[in-house]
């Protein structure tokens, strides 16, 4: 019987299991998520109406903290915990007039050291919301341990009066184990459309060998990257000065609005610090957006 170990080591590349031992290994996982709305008497209610996955990774059922006609709250699952070399990661989301859905996630996402052949991973999230409809994407972190090669793609499209409220929170090695982020290389890259016209678009290389990465004038050695973002205000002038007054005042943090987009960037080194920021900046935001008080997932509380 002929097992892998017996496979000489530059045949193992083509063994039938499809796992690959080269600089070709590629490990998919896709998530296909579709919200729409449906009547019950006088209430609209938010459902889930699709959800095809391919690999590891799925949802719990749906949630209603809010109320049977408030917000869907649905919870994104990726068992393996982290991505490394050649995973391929795709979440694909629509959001149908009149919904409205808050996406998060249980845990921490991590971004695993690559492997000897330093092949990357990619993470790549679509985002539809359609006239009318809301979505919320709060997922909790992500941590790049020393070594992490990969891309991450984030595209959301908007239609004429869609509200898009979300975060994403990046940290660098592992300050608290005393390893640093000191080899790899990630890539962010953000678009934002409405109507097919473009509001935000943004690339973000982080290597450790640039300049950027540690001068001053660039990054300064941060360890911490986060941007909260939200689309759609009434009165965006209101909500910028509403942060500024009510968020905790110091040099980490700033607030901008531009295009129709409101921007909250914090460049530090404490994830505690943004997650609380953040958590008060959506306090403060979402009433201005959805017309209602935030709502904290409950799986935030376990």
């Amino acid at each position: 019987m002929t097992t892998l170990s017996s496979i000489p080591v530059k045949k193992r590349a083509v063994v039938d299991s499809g796992h690959r031992f080269d600089a070709g290994r590629h490990w998919a996982a896709s998530l296909t998520l579709g919200f729409g709305t449906r009547t019950d008497g006088d209430a609209t209610i938010t459902s889930m109406i699709k959800a095809h996955h391919f690999g590891p990774l799925r949802v719990q059922r749906p949630f209603y903290p809010e109320g049977r006609d408030g917000c869907c709250h649905v919870y994104l699952l990726h068992p393996p915990g982290g991505l490394v070399s050649g995973d391929a990661l795709s979440v694909d989301v629509t959001v149908a007039a009149g919904a409205h859905a808050l996406l998060t996630t249980p845990s921490a996402n991590k971004l695993y050291k690559a492997d000897s052949n330093s092949v990357a991973w990619t993470q790549h999230t679509h985002l539809k919301v359609a006239d009318g409809a809301t979505l919320e994407w709060l997922p909790q972190e992500t941590l790049a341990f020393d070594g992490s090669r990969g891309e991450q793609t984030f595209i959301i499209e908007l239609e004429d009066n869609a509200k898009c409220l979300g975060w994403e929170i990046l940290g660098l090695g592992r300050p608290a184990s005393v390893l640093p982020f000191v080899n790899g290389h990630l890539e962010q890259r953000f678009q934002v459309t409405r109507n097919g016209r473009p509001l935000w678009l943004e690339r973000q290389s982080l290597d450790p060998s640039h300049r950027r990465f540690t001068g001053k004038w660039g990054q300064g050695g941060a360890t911490v990257h986060a941007t909260l973002w939200a689309i759609g205000l009434a009165d965006p002038a209101e909500a910028v000065e509403a942060l500024r007054a009510q968020l905790p005042a110091n040099c980490r943090w700033a607030v901008t609005y531009r295009r129709g987009v409101l921007l909250v960037r914090y460049l530090g080194h404490e994830r505690n610090e943004v997650w609380d920021l953040f958590q008060q900046a959506r306090v403060i935001l979402r009433p201005r957006l959805t017309g209602h008080e935030a709502t904290v997932p409950r799986i935030w509380l376990t």
